[in-house]
Parts: structure tokens; sequence; C-alpha cells
């Protein structure tokens, strides 16, 4: 390999590296904010489980369809797929509708619209069909959801349920998810590259919004 072809395969590590490192960097922090799940009222526990599964249930299959018809690159295609494959086989939103009724949880009118304003913004950036900001952002989410997944099968415990498939199942199969995510969103960018000025970033801020929506709600303003 030439020197030239070194130096610029040496910038496309550090590139990805840098990506991953933000997007790392982004949820640690969300998980060493989080409450401790004793120290909350029976509510706030019902209503972080009940707002997570608001989103979660009807949209994650949603969104991976969406990063799924956005992509281009073909050996990324089939990372997505078995992602998809194995949510609709194993009915990974009866698992989590399970699990939020055992809690209590499940959602009310009020918690759904609790994240109508950022789940609408995050269904109308993904609807852009950017395979890169798509892949970047459903890489953070993966990686999320494994991370957080202690904190809510605490919540669950602390409201008196048992039934913790959902949180045991993600907890697990997530971690390879999220690196295959990582290993499509690389061969994304190799045949589909962002524009100048585009921020690979963008979906990434949308989601960790969302997220802080479901963990701490905003009071509604008043009109």
């Amino acid at each position: 390999m030439s020197t030239i072809a070194e130096a610029e395969v040496l910038v496309v590590d550090q590139s990805h590296a840098a990506i991953q490192k933000s997007i790392e960097a982004m949820i640690d922090e969300l998980i060493a904010a989080l409450p401790d799940p004793r120290q909350l009222s029976s509510e706030e526990r019902r209503g972080i489980i009940a707002r997570y599964a608001a989103v979660l249930e009807g949209n994650f299959i949603y969104w991976m369809t969406a990063t799924l018809l956005a992509t281009k690159a073909e050996n990324a295609r089939p990372i997505i797929l078995e992602n998809l494959h194995e949510e609709v086989r194993d009915a990974h939103p009866h698992m989590m509708r399970k699990f939020a009724i055992a809690a209590g949880a499940f959602p009310t009118d009020r918690d759904a619209l609790e994240v109508h304003d950022d789940l609408t913004k995050m269904r109308l950036f993904l609807g852009l069909l950017s395979g890169v900001q798509s892949l970047a952002t459903m890489a953070f989410f993966e990686g999320f959801i494994q991370k957080f997944m202690p904190f809510l099968a605490n919540l669950a415990r602390e409201q008196g349920s048992k039934e913790l498939e959902y949180t045991d199942v993600h907890g697990v199969c997530d971690i390879a998810h999220t690196a295959g995510l990582y290993q499509a969103l690389w061969a994304e960018m190799a045949v589909d590259p962002l524009p100048a000025g585009a921020d690979v970033m963008e979906g990434v801020y949308l989601l960790r919004d969302l997220v802080e929506q479901i963990v701490w709600p905003k009071p509604a303003v008043a009109a």
C-alpha cells in the first residue's frame, strides 16, 4: 500500500473512531444521569416505563425499516435485515407490551402525548432517508438500550413485577446489534457519504432528546 493510501485509511479510521467515541460518550452521559429507581415514586417509575413503551412498541421496527430503505451499501443491508428478522420472529413488541402491563405501566394517552413532539421529530427525520445519519442514529439507540436495560428492569422490580423477558433479552442481544450497526455505518459512509456540511449526528441528537423526555419529561407549557 502506498504512503498516500495508508494516510487515507488512517484518516477514515480516525473518523470512524471519533464518531463511535462521540456516540458512546453520549450514551454513557445519559446512563450516568439516570435516577435511582428506589428514590422515585411509584408514579414516576410507572411514567418512565409507560413513555418508553409508548415509543418502543410501535416505532422501533418502523425506525429500523426506514433505515433499511435509506441504506445503499449492499454489505450493510443484511445486518439491518438480521436485526429486523429477530425483532419480528421473536415478537419483541409483544415482549415490550407484556413488560409494561406486568409493571402496571401500560401507556395512557397522557404518556403518549408527553413524547409526541420528540417522537414526531424522529419520524420526520428518518423519513428523509439518509443512510449514514439513520445508521448512526440506530447505532446510538441500540447501544443505549443495551445499557438502559438494568435500569428499566429495576424500575419494574420496584413496581412489583417479575416479568423481565424484555429486559433480559435486550440486555444481551443489543450488544451484537450495536456492533453490527457500526459496521453497517462504516460501509454506508464509504458508498454514500454525507454531503459537505451535513452532520452525521443530527438524528442522534434528536433521539437523545426523545430519551431525555422519556426519563425526565418536561412539563407541559400552558397555552
